[in-house]
């Protein structure tokens, strides 16, 4: 999926929009056991509440692509005949009305997901009249394409609220307000099948989870059965590693400044082109700025070599999780430095008198703890 069809279902979580008549869903203890179990009707809830409801499922479509949410790709065996598979498409079909397929999947995610207090398992289905598209990207609502139906699941922490003081304005004293468990934000969830092309796609799902360094492994291979990329912040720390482990001496701040600059033009231009498809990179775009850097030819293979062990030869990755395009920061053990991405023309690095040292231009504006100094120039 991308961003556009991501964005296309994310609106349908509205009561004015939505078909999603009844959710289900058990809330589960920090025992693993099932506390309590909720087949609720939305047609019969408050809006306030049913807003609420609808604004907890949309999260679980938020954040970055290729992030926070990832595509989950099963394989043509697994969709002709695997247990994983066809117990979606029963939850999907039966529109959460097959009682045997909403208790396996709330089991089996009870017996797998490692999720330390009190959580919630929801879901919720849905039905899409999606409207045709004529070539100049204008909807018709009149005129359908096809009747797109899905799934999704949002697993939410439950936690306990924190005691504070209230004021009884018709008492007029001030007291303790109760504590209770309320429902967070989904930690992860999914979409079942995906919104491809706007259109159904029972070979993809949407995976979702809201820590970038954690992506709960043993839920996918419960649910999904298949293997998914490494969590963006690991990517992260894992190329980070590999620059500085392959590169050895040729690893200096303008190699450095020079991937990060070439990283961040590609983001930038993705942008503007509002290009919907995630924009994505392989180990020879990364080996191109190195040969340009004049990186020797043994350390650009060294980092040829150690990106085939680390990601795989053929694997993408997309460039948002490999850097920080709005943050350029220089760390030595007592001392950070917090650069303007635009300004890294800034920053230098020389050796004086066999001392090395990172040079910053400082022609005005220059603070000690909010206060401006004065940098006086050398006496003759």
């Amino acid at each position: 999926m991308n961003e556009k069809e991501i964005a296309e279902i994310r609106r349908r979580f509205r009561p004015d929009k939505s078909n999603i008549t009844h959710i289900r869903g058990c809330y589960v203890n920090d025992k693993r056991e099932i506390v309590s179990e909720i087949h609720q009707s939305l047609a019969f809830t408050q809006e306030e509440e049913t807003e609420k409801i609808l604004t907890i499922l949309k999260k679980t479509l938020s954040g970055t692509l290729g992030k926070n949410l990832i595509d989950i790709t099963f394989s043509t065996q697994q969709v002709v005949d695997s247990e994983e598979h066809k117990l979606l498409m029963a939850l999907k079909d039966s529109a959460l009305k097959d009682e045997e397929s909403v208790q396996t999947f709330f089991q089996r995610v009870i017996e797998t997901l490692h999720l330390e207090g009190h959580y919630l398992i929801l879901l919720a289905y849905d039905t899409y009249d999606v409207p045709f598209r004529g070539k100049d990207g204008e909807s018709m609502e009149d005129a359908s394409s096809e009747m797109y139906s899905y799934i999704l699941c949002s697993i939410c922490p439950i936690k306990m609220t924190k005691p504070v003081l209230g004021y009884y304005m018709t008492d007029n004293v001030f007291r303790n307000l109760k504590t209770d468990w309320v429902v967070s934000p989904p930690e992860l969830g999914f979409l079942f099948p995906a919104f491809d092309d706007r259109s159904t796609n029972l070979y993809n799902a949407l995976y979702y989870s809201r820590n970038i360094a954690e992506s709960h492994q043993e839920f996918v291979d419960t649910v999904f059965h298949t293997e998914i990329p490494m969590p963006a912040a690991e990517q992260q720390e894992t190329f980070q590693s590999m620059l500085g482990g392959t590169l050895a001496e040729d690893c200096s701040y303008d190699v450095v400044q020079a991937v990060h600059e070439q990283l961040c033009i590609m983001i930038e231009d993705h942008k503007e082109r509002k290009d919907p498809e995630p924009l994505m990179i392989t180990k020879n775009t990364v080996k191109h700025v190195l040969e340009s850097c004049g990186v020797s030819e043994s350390h650009v293979t060294a980092f040829d070599e150690k990106y085939d062990t680390e990601f795989g030869s053929e694997t993408q990755i997309t460039p948002k999780n490999l850097i920080d395009s709005k943050q350029f920061r220089i760390r030595t053990p007592d001392v950070t430095i917090q650069v303007n991405p635009e300004r890294r023309d800034l920053i230098e690095t020389r050796i004086i008198n066999g001392t090395k040292y990172i040079l910053i231009r400082a022609d005005e504006g220059v603070e000690v703890n909010g206060i401006p100094i004065h940098i006086a120039e050398e006496e003759k």
